[in-house]
């Protein structure tokens, strides 16, 4: 099989759109820290940890996605260097592993999403835990409400038979 200079050349604009994407997800999610830390120090819950834990694998992952998109990207000029002078052969062999890097960079991409799917679903569950709380202590107002009313007018029955 024969490649052109224009072959690995198509790595380029992939390599830069998934760049795009890789660090706009880095950066949502640095805010996300941000914002995780500062709730936690104010409420010290124990669903918050388990996110920052989820974002700490994220940020790896995502530095790892960047740096395999970049290593696929200086490959494939490598490639591109070996077609110009002629080699096909070892330029062939060089489009090949800026392939593989660009997979491996959104096997990396399908496992940063995965992860995220877990913190979603963490956070869901916080919510639930929150919505059940919320009702168990509807419940206990309402209990504690009736038992003051109880011990009021036991109160009030006992002066007035004084």
């Amino acid at each position: 099989m024969e490649i052109t200079l224009t072959t690995p050349a198509i790595l380029f604009s992939t390599v830069s759109l998934l760049y795009v994407a890789y660090t706009t997800r880095f950066v949502a999610i640095s805010n996300l820290i941000r914002t995780l830390k500062t709730r936690f120090e104010d409420e010290h819950e124990e669903s918050v940890l388990q996110q920052i834990s989820n974002l700490r694998i994220r940020v790896l992952l995502i530095r790892n996605m960047q740096l395999s998109g970049i290593i696929a990207l200086i490959v494939s000029a490598i490639s591109m260097v070996f077609i110009y002078i002629g080699e096909q052969n070892i330029g062939f062999v060089f489009f090949g592993i800026s392939l593989l890097f660009l997979i491996y960079s959104m096997l990396l991409a399908a496992r940063e999403i995965w992860i995220s799917v877990e913190s979603l679903n963490i956070e869901l569950n916080s919510i639930r835990e929150l919505k059940k709380d919320s009702i168990d202590d509807g419940l206990l107002i309402t209990n504690n409400i009736k038992k003051i009313t109880k011990k009021t007018k036991e109160y009030f029955e006992d002066d007035e038979k004084k």
